[in-house]
């Protein structure tokens, strides 16, 4: 069983990059890629850089959710736009996106669950969403076959779906058509700072001049960030996600609890993953922000599987470089895509724990496993922010795992921010002073 991805995947955006443009984006993931669809929409010349594969890493390894359901409010109002967004872009581009909006569904175990499901619906209803409470009744009328085990649930019809390793590509393709450029096997080294302010990008392939730089590089961001002195909290954790055969229909959405996690697949199987479930390495940049996140980790304990190394070259492996020079192989080269092992325990955990939910199924048999590396801040809400000692640097990174749904709406929002137009949504809480300024963080729900 592999992995959806490996390094021979064709390149299908070669370059070469321009020598001048006046947007450099710094990732080919879901958010740099819709940053690019926005700013080309905008008549702004934008050159995207990819080290390894559009798409390669978090974005088509991620569950395939796309909701607004569970969301920091914060997050809330960009996602309900990024919602309008994917209805749009499914119009444009047909089918094959794989957008479907048959809704979201969490399942609680106990009565505390489903208050904490009533605190969020309360605040989320006030802000236009059409969420609901689900009775135990209600619960296994929508799921079929389902045993006993739930006390009720929480649904949120107009959630959606897609296929990530599908859409994020034939997103990419749509803003090369605007007129952005994408280059696959471009590794961005640094960024060129003269007289404090960003004039351009050293890759692998050369020098490219620009006023701006968006960096969008999920796992790699901290790194990058740091060769020119901006430092946030950032860490990455391992999910491990599997596909199933094609099976009967039990329900035609997504749906979790704290066990498991799956969603119905155009190909009639499902995607499964732990509920809550993940694997943490440890290496240098987990200790320098061991205090920052102590909140989550003391929250988590349980529920994580620690390493204490990661692979070599991976962002905070205790080889990896933290200082490189322009002309020789930086990290980002060395890597690729990003293709950690799955965790297969955990995997098979999750056949066990779906197959006493839904019997009649039998034990569903996984035709691929894989897993991706997510990105994580410790409130829980990723930066997006003008980096404000440099001018000309942008950041939208740490999307927490949230980023497939709302790379559409966050793009938007970048790509404003960038261009110096009105952007419709209040970002205090995502800015980059948060960890510097006294400020306590609250962290973003974890429904």
């Amino acid at each position: 069983m592999n992995a959806p991805i490996t390094i021979q995947t064709p390149i299908r955006h070669p370059g070469p990059p321009p020598a001048e443009t006046e947007v450099v984006v710094i990732g080919g993931g879901v958010i740099g890629v819709m940053t690019a669809w926005h700013l080309a929409e905008k008549g702004i010349r934008v050159v995207l850089c990819e080290k390894g594969r559009i798409a390669g890493e978090q974005s088509s390894r991620n569950w395939g959710w796309i909701r607004q359901q569970g969301r920091d409010f914060a997050e809330l109002p960009i996602m309900m736009e990024s919602m309008s967004i994917w209805q749009s872009l499914s119009q444009k581009l047909g089918p094959s996106l794989g957008f479907r909006q048959e809704g979201v569904m969490y399942l609680a175990r106990t009565q505390d669950e489903m208050m904490g499901f009533e605190a969020w619906m309360t605040q989320a209803r006030g802000m236009g969403l059409d969420v609901k409470l689900q009775s135990e009744m209600q619960v296994y009328d929508r799921l079929k076959g389902a045993t006993v085990q739930w006390v009720g649930g929480l649904f949120t019809a107009s959630d959606a779906r897609a296929e990530p390793w599908v859409a994020v590509p034939m997103l990419a393709l749509a803003a090369a058509e605007k007129g952005a450029v994408l280059v696959e096997d471009c590794a961005v080294r640094g960024v060129d700072l003269q007289g404090g302010r960003v004039t351009g990008v050293f890759t692998e392939k050369g020098r490219i001049g620009c006023e701006q730089v968006v960096v969008a590089g999920g796992a790699w961001s901290s790194l990058l960030l740091r060769s020119v002195g901006v430092k946030i909290p950032q860490l990455s954790v391992l999910a491990s996600v599997a596909q199933t055969a094609p099976m009967p229909e039990i329900f035609a959405g997504n749906a979790a609890d704290d066990r498991f996690a799956f969603r119905r697949r155009d190909d009639g199987g499902y995607t499964l993953a732990p509920g809550a479930r993940h694997d943490f390495f440890l290496g240098p940049d987990a200790f320098r922000h061991f205090g920052a996140f102590l909140p989550v980790l003391k929250k988590d304990f349980k529920s994580t599987t620690f390493h204490a190394r990661a692979p070599k070259d991976y962002p905070d492996a205790w080889s990896t470089p933290r200082k490189w020079s322009m002309d020789e192989i930086s990290p980002f080269e060395r890597i690729r895509v990003l293709n950690p092992e799955p965790n297969l325990k955990a995997l098979s955990q999750v056949q066990d724990n779906f197959a006493k939910a839904f019997p009649d199924l039998g034990r569903p048999t996984l035709t691929r496993t894989w897993a991706g590396m997510i990105d994580t801040i410790p409130d829980v809400v990723p930066v997006v922010d003008r980096v404000a000692a440099i001018p000309g640097l942008v950041i939208a990174t740490g999307m927490c795992g949230h980023g497939f749904g709302i790379g559409p709406g966050t793009g938007r929002v970048v790509a404003d921010l960038v261009a110096g137009h009105a952007l419709g949504h209040d970002l205090e809480r995502f800015r980059l002073s948060r960890f510097t300024d006294g400020s306590k963080w609250e962290p973003g729900p974890t429904l």
